[in-house]
């Protein structure tokens, strides 16, 4: 068995300088190694031999295993090196070579401008105010004085859930919150996404932003509301824009306006993105109904406060010439690389 086990290991070490893949590697190691394997046949025979012989032959028998065990992990290591060595050779990168340019990412035309008018109206001593995405009917239309039948209601304008909320249609309800849980003096605007059931156009979308204000004190007036957002206008547009006031109607505020800018392509004198008018319409303002007062618990006798709301896609739109409002949800980048700084 002695003889056997050596011309074992002479024949395994031929076969074994023969082998160049792992697969041919792991064969050699199953015949030689494996259960029913070479060395295992040799191994069975040891019951035949003479009580005496057998643990001197078996601990021979061990070393061969052992040294068969070895040389198979030394060859699957040369094997390695070999495979990485060929992969690195095949696989080399010139590091002389530029590296390729990263993309730095950069702010949003909405960001930008969002950023701006909170700037503005923080100059001017606002405090930046939230509120939920979902409020309740009471506080989207019962609080702003809106009337039951009133067209903003219905369900082809509004998102509902049930009978008491939705998803708000502007962000005043944070105007009302605000109201309800601070007394006057109250300085305030709200930034955040409202949702209207309109079909997406150029110029409509179901989700969007809007910023509101507010102001509540005793003795405010139509002129601190006209004063207030001439001076936002021109720091937000340039100090050569004007601002005109037109009488309109809201049911939360009496009395309202909308307000008109001048058209910064044609400069006034009237051109396609003005539709020829020299003015361009941005925001809706008033002074604060009374109801509203009342109904948030603050003395309609004693005090008084104007509001005023704008959408800032709107505004965005305007100041970067941006003719359809969808270019600002997209996400295209050959879009957005337009506004990198």
């Amino acid at each position: 068995m002695k003889e056997q086990l050596k011309e074992i290991q002479v024949t395994f070490s031929q076969r074994l300088r023969e082998v160049n893949e792992m697969q041919a590697l792991e064969n050699l190691r199953v015949e030689y190694l494996g259960k029913t394997g070479v060395l295992k046949e040799i191994l069975r025979g040891m019951g035949k031999l003479p009580k005496e012989e057998r643990p001197v032959m078996g601990a021979h028998a061990n070393e061969v295993r052992d040294a068969l065990e070895e040389a198979i992990e030394s060859k699957r290591q040369e094997l390695k090196d070999r495979q990485l060595d060929a992969k690195i050779a095949k696989e080399w990168i010139d590091i002389t070579l530029p590296g390729k340019k990263i993309q730095m990412g950069h702010p949003h035309p909405s960001t930008l401008t969002t950023r701006q008018i909170i700037d503005v109206f923080h100059s001017m001593g606002f405090v930046l105010e939230d509120g939920p995405e979902i409020d309740t009917v009471a506080n989207n239309f019962d609080a702003l004085n809106s009337p039951p039948d009133h067209p903003s209601r219905d369900l082809s304008d509004t998102f509902y859930f049930d009978e008491v909320n939705l998803l708000r249609t502007h962000t005043s309800p944070v105007q009302v919150r605000t109201m309800m849980k601070q007394k006057p003096p109250i300085r305030m605007i709200s930034i955040g996404r409202c949702f209207r059931n309109d079909a997406l156009d150029a110029t409509h979308s179901p989700m969007f932003t809007q910023c509101e204000g507010l102001v509540v004190d005793e003795g405010i007036t139509m002129g601190d509301l006209k004063g207030t957002l001439e001076q936002f206008v021109k720091l937000l547009f340039g100090a050569d824009t004007k601002s005109v006031f037109r009488p309109h109607n809201f049911p939360f505020t009496e009395p309202s306006a909308e307000v008109d800018i001048t058209c910064f392509k044609c400069k006034g004198a009237g051109c396609r993105f003005c539709s020829g008018s020299g003015a361009i319409e941005i925001l809706g303002c008033g002074m604060v109904h009374p109801q509203v007062l009342e109904y948030c618990g603050i003395d309609s006798e004693r005090y008084t406060g104007f509001a005023f709301g704008m959408g800032i896609e709107r505004v965005t739109m305007l100041r970067y010439e941006i003719d359809d409002i969808r270019y600002l949800f997209e996400n295209d980048q050959r879009f957005s690389r337009q506004f990198r700084r």
